[in-house]
């Protein structure tokens, strides 16, 4: 069994397919995605799907990817269903859909910190140029709608001025490291979208996504708690590569693809929203103690090698304020702990 197979996700998938939204906008409508087999893009095919299912909502599904063989692997439960189409593309590269899009949405970005230190150009190239060819083909379709996927990381280091990130707040970034390539990236690419918006009158939303994890995590991902994650579900100790005194924000994943489909659907045009939730916030210790409780292991210390260390974030408190995106009706619905043990029991059932 696939993690994303298993009955915990499956009935979170289902419990965010019938949100009390308005999905009459999606109705017949074609939704074109990058990043579709990720963490959380593969999550929203998921959502979409089901909801089709539901509702006969006859809304088409279009994943980007270079790897088509990885997307049939994980879409296979949807094989034959015309309303998942797969479309062999390097987002890098300009190209044109032979059919309407009219909601784009950019999720593809690398997104941990081994890809920040050993593929810097693909990661900025990514989150700037590979924008630019999305938000192009959605104005030159005449797109109703496009959402750019931000992160918690453009705020950079927290000044140590306020508890919680509010949309307006703007830390430190040191611009000249190699860490910086993704924060200053996403940022250039909001500005980009904001470029967009006014030059070309392209309405745009932007869901700034916090630390996310849930059974869709990809075997590749090298953040923290997708390490803690693997040690838990084999039985190991959680290896802790710092004083572990950080402060963050973390998202189920079916949350953010629910804060997602919020901004998509309800969020103002050219406006940000944090997807975060004060009951998913807790300190990388505390974190590494929790799992280490689901396993029946300990917490033991490790100092990271070279490559590591330089992808690392350097923030130790990075807390998001979700008070905009609740105006909308958002609320989160898989605090940490029941995030945690959704995502441990269905990636123990993988193994």
């Amino acid at each position: 069994m696939k993690a994303y197979d298993h009955p915990l996700y499956l009935s979170d998938v289902e419990d965010i397919a019938r949100l009390d939204l308005p999905w009459e906008k999606l109705a017949g409508k074609t939704v074109l995605l990058s990043g579709g087999t990720g963490l959380i893009g593969s999550c929203l095919v998921d959502v979409l799907m089901k909801r089709n299912s539901i509702e006969n909502l006859g809304c088409t599904v279009i994943v980007l990817g270079r790897n088509e063989q990885r997307a049939r692997e994980r879409f296979l439960a949807y094989q034959g269903n015309p309303l998942l189409q797969f479309v062999r593309q390097d987002i890098n590269m300009p190209f044109a859909l032979p059919v309407k899009a009219d909601y784009v949405i950019h999720l593809a970005s690398n997104t941990h910190p081994v890809a920040y230190a050993t593929e810097p150009v693909q990661t900025i190239m990514t989150n700037i140029v590979g924008l630019q060819n999305m938000l192009e083909l959605a104005r030159s379709c005449g797109a109703e709608r496009f959402a750019f996927a931000s992160s918690n990381e453009i705020y950079g280091e927290n000044r140590g001025d306020v508890e919680l990130f509010d949309e307006k707040y703007c830390g430190y970034i040191d611009s000249n490291t190699l860490r910086a390539g993704y924060p200053e990236s996403k940022r250039c690419g909001e500005a980009l979208c904001q470029a967009y918006a006014r030059q070309y009158g392209l309405d745009v939303v932007i869901p700034r996504f916090t630390r996310s994890y849930g059974p869709t995590l990809l075997e590749s991902d090298t953040k923290a708690l997708s390490q803690f994650l693997r040690n838990a579900v084999r039985g190991e100790d959680i290896v802790l590569k710092s004083e572990g005194m950080q402060h963050y924000s973390y998202t189920y994943v079916a949350d953010a693809v629910s804060g997602l489909l919020y901004v998509l659907l309800l969020g103002a045009s050219g406006e940000a929203y944090n997807i975060a939730d004060v009951s998913s916030d807790i300190i990388l210790r505390d974190l590494a103690s929790e799992l280490a409780s689901i396993a029946g292991t300990k917490v033991v210390f490790d100092l990271p090698d070279a490559t590591e260390a330089a992808g690392f974030s350097k923030a130790t408190k990075a807390r998001l304020s979700s008070a905009k995106l609740q105006t909308l009706g958002w609320k989160c619905r898989f605090p940490i702990r029941v995030g945690l043990h959704h995502t441990v029991e269905a990636l123990i059932a993988q193994e």
